[in-house]
């Protein structure tokens, strides 16, 4: 007897309604649970540029420092440039930034988290977005060369569709 084989169901963008209308996802109906979203990114540099970011000369200030509170705010306010993204009450939001002298390279984790009805996977992205292009702004007057790379999800927890993981 031949094997039954089951079609998946073609996956579909949530974010348009059948006549193509952007329309913000309803999640009313959705379980509020734990979430969590981790993103990463790497700027990369002349290494000169590190060198003066690790010992503080960069004239507009401690770069890192700068950084991670760009981060966290981006963060906070990610439903304000990012169109159809829902408003949530983040209940932690971790901006990370370690100077790599081998790469020649800042990298930078987001970790964001809530409890609620939709992920945060935007807010940790736009983390780490945001803290790469502060690198960017406050070291370009030394090095218009930098480069920022490899901005990506690489963990997220809760939600109806479950754990994702890549690094």
């Amino acid at each position: 007897m031949p094997k039954k084989t089951q079609k998946k169901a073609a996956k579909k963008f949530t974010h348009f309604d059948d006549a193509g209308n952007a329309v913000m996802v309803d999640v009313s109906d959705k379980a509020s649970t734990a979430r969590e979203a981790v993103a990463k990114g790497t700027v990369y540099m002349e290494a000169s540029t590190l060198k003066l970011i690790k010992s503080r000369k960069v004239k507009k200030g401690d770069v890192l420092a700068v950084a991670q509170l760009a981060g966290i705010t981006a963060a906070k306010r990610t439903p304000d440039f990012i169109p159809l993204c829902h408003p949530i009450g983040l209940t932690s939001v971790k901006v990370d930034l370690s100077c790599d002298s081998k790469a020649k390279a800042v990298h930078i984790t987001a970790t964001c988290k809530v409890t609620g009805q939709t992920g945060v996977e935007m807010e940790a992205l736009t983390a780490v977005s945001a803290a790469a292009l502060t690198v960017y702004d406050m070291c370009k007057a030394v090095d218009r060369s930098m480069r920022i790379s490899d901005i990506r999800l690489v963990k997220k927890t809760g939600g109806k569709s479950g754990t994702f993981k890549q690094d």
